[in-house]
């Protein structure tokens, strides 16, 4: 572990900036004392926030940046802020000062700057935000894209299934994950032609994955497959859904549990399954979205993520470095169909 390249981390993005991301990366740092870390942001800020971790201080170096991209900023907007927290933890990835990036900023610009600086690998069209999400079986599963691409064809789906398929491989420790496409039925006829047509190149190649047709929305947290891929517009609006429906859960339980005084004996009584209840629905325990397919390990943790959420989100950077994300993928790639990869670049014409 001593070896193992730093990760850089925007200190200023998130809702509650330094205070929480300071925590959260002192957090990762006790869980994995051989991570390192270039911490962008406010010297002066982030300086006082490391007096009160000590353990952090040792395996940190501070890189002053002048400005912040704010949640609101149009990603148009935000790359032209070449001397952000953001987009300096970005660069120190392209420099291979960093092994990987961590913000909890503003997801549009954190996209757009990856994209602009890393590039995507060679056989990507284009990166996809992947994430964890809670099941009923003994795994998470990965769903991507959560909304980093709002219309795919199916030579986008099937590069997704891939990266997807990887990412598995490596987070839960599965030889062969089951895929699924993500559609309105699971009979052969149904779905766009992009859906189905990603469908047949799946069946028909050999990739270290298991392809098993398409699932709908009610089957997500089944846990009857492992990764499940669809467009960013129906993944974002899913995920959101999901998010939604946690929050109205916990909310009609904590409302009947306090509406009377036989309630109140009755969440008595229930308290260790709550407790085991909440654990299961925080965000917190899943936090980091991956953008797979660019030259680099880039990681997003929520805005509102806690201390928790935010060492959740180190460790998924740095496991996907130890395991080598991008050397997978670029593998597995090699054995999908020409027509599913991307056309090769043109030498321009001699003159």
């Amino acid at each position: 572990m001593s070896s193992q390249p730093r990760i850089a981390i925007d200190a200023m993005g998130g809702d509650e900036g330094v205070r929480v991301m300071m925590a959260g990366v002192a957090l990762a740092r006790r869980r994995h004392e051989g991570l390192r870390f270039i911490l962008f942001g406010d010297e002066a800020r982030l300086k006082a926030a490391l007096d009160r971790h000590p353990n952090l201080r040792a395996a940190s170096e501070i890189v002053h940046a002048d400005s912040v991209v704010d949640g609101s900023e149009k990603p148009s907007v935000a790359i032209r802020k070449k001397n952000s927290s953001m987009a300096k933890a970005i660069a120190a990835v392209k420099s291979g000062d960093a092994g990987a990036a961590v913000s909890s900023g503003n997801t549009g610009a954190l996209m757009a700057m990856a994209k602009l600086a890393l590039r995507t690998m060679p056989g990507i069209d284009r990166p996809a935000l992947a994430a964890m999400l809670p099941t009923l079986g003994d795994n998470d599963v990965v769903m991507l894209d959560l909304g980093a691409n709002p219309e795919c064809d199916a030579r986008n789906l099937v590069q997704f299934s891939v990266m997807g398929a990887a990412y598995a491989r490596i987070a839960l420790d599965l030889e062969q994950p089951r895929v699924r496409l993500l559609n309105i039925g699971t009979e052969d006829l149904k779905g766009t032609d992009e859906i189905r047509d990603a469908a047949a190149i799946l069946r028909a190649t050999v990739l270290p994955l298991r392809f098993d047709g398409f699932t709908e929305g009610d089957k997500i947290a089944s846990g009857e497959c492992d990764v499940i891929v669809c467009d960013g517009f129906s993944g974002n609006v899913a995920l959101k859904t999901a998010e939604g429906t946690a929050r109205f859960v916990t909310d009609v339980l904590r409302r009947a549990f306090t509406s009377s005084i036989r309630s109140k004996l009755g969440f008595l009584i229930s308290k260790p399954a709550m407790h085991l209840l909440k654990h299961h629905l925080d965000p917190n325990n899943h936090n980091g979205a991956v953008f797979l397919g660019l030259n680099g390990v880039v990681v997003k943790s929520h805005g509102s993520a806690n201390d928790t959420g935010v060492a959740n989100a180190v460790h998924v950077a740095a496991r996907l470095l130890e395991e080598d994300i991008t050397r997978r993928i670029a593998a597995d790639m090699a054995n999908v169909p020409a027509f599913a990869r991307p056309a090769p670049m043109l030498e321009p014409a001699a003159k």
